[in-house]
């Protein structure tokens, strides 16, 4: 199964720059997208919000022999760190800085993207990108050892899919670019397939997903 997701990555991001390429040569007169633009925030916030899956990846790699926990995590350190490289490299090709500019999640203000508070899922506030771990929640998972660190990472990382789902989507409305809206869509199929598997691996330990933040 890791062999199988590993490589539709691959192919998924050869596909984005292959994309990337014809559109600099075909549509490049109509100019890149500006600051504000949906892809741009698409870009920056998805990055921030990558760079957390894989942190938590790393944290679960470290805390649990399981073979599967271990599979799962090594898929999603490198699918999206590989990811993460490809949204900096389309802000360096639209001459962007790469830190943001303007607040988070500015450029899906509308969508929709908060969810109410609840015991074992906590609200996405305006500013923040949804599904995103708290600092306490972060810290929690580092401590976590063993079963434990597996169940909390598998709840944390379907609430984060469902999060980075809900910008995949917010973004494929907002852009015609195609190669912005092939990634978002492989995004969106990537982690709609991964966030059943981990709904599989939590049943097999006993416990259940957070309540879903998706609408």
């Amino acid at each position: 199964m890791a062999t199988t997701r590993t490589r539709s990555v691959l192919v998924a991001l050869i596909s984005c720059l292959a994309t990337a390429a014809v559109m600099l040569l075909v549509n490049g007169r109509s100019g890149p997208p500006g600051d504000a633009s949906a892809e741009a925030g698409f870009s920056r916030d998805m990055g921030v919000h990558h760079a957390q899956a894989a942190e938590m990846g790393f944290a679960v790699r470290d805390a649990s022999t399981d073979p599967a926990i271990r599979g799962l995590a090594y898929d999603i350190i490198t699918t999206q760190t590989a990811q993460r490289g490809v949204f900096m490299g389309w802000l360096q090709q639209w001459g962007l800085n790469q830190a943001a500019t303007r607040p988070a999640m500015a450029w899906m203000a509308g969508h929709g993207h908060g969810a109410p508070a609840t015991a074992t899922g906590p609200a996405t506030a305006p500013g923040k990108m949804p599904g995103m771990a708290t600092d306490a929640e972060m810290k929690r998972l580092q401590a976590a050892k063993g079963k434990d660190a597996e169940i909390l990472f598998l709840q944390l990382m379907i609430r984060h899919h469902e999060g980075g789902v809900q910008m995949a989507r917010a973004v494929l409305n907002r852009t015609n670019r195609p190669e912005v809206r092939t990634m978002a869509q492989h995004i969106v199929d990537t982690q709609d397939s991964e966030i059943a598997y981990m709904t599989d691996l939590l049943r097999s330990r006993g416990a259940k997903p957070y309540p879903s933040i998706l609408n």
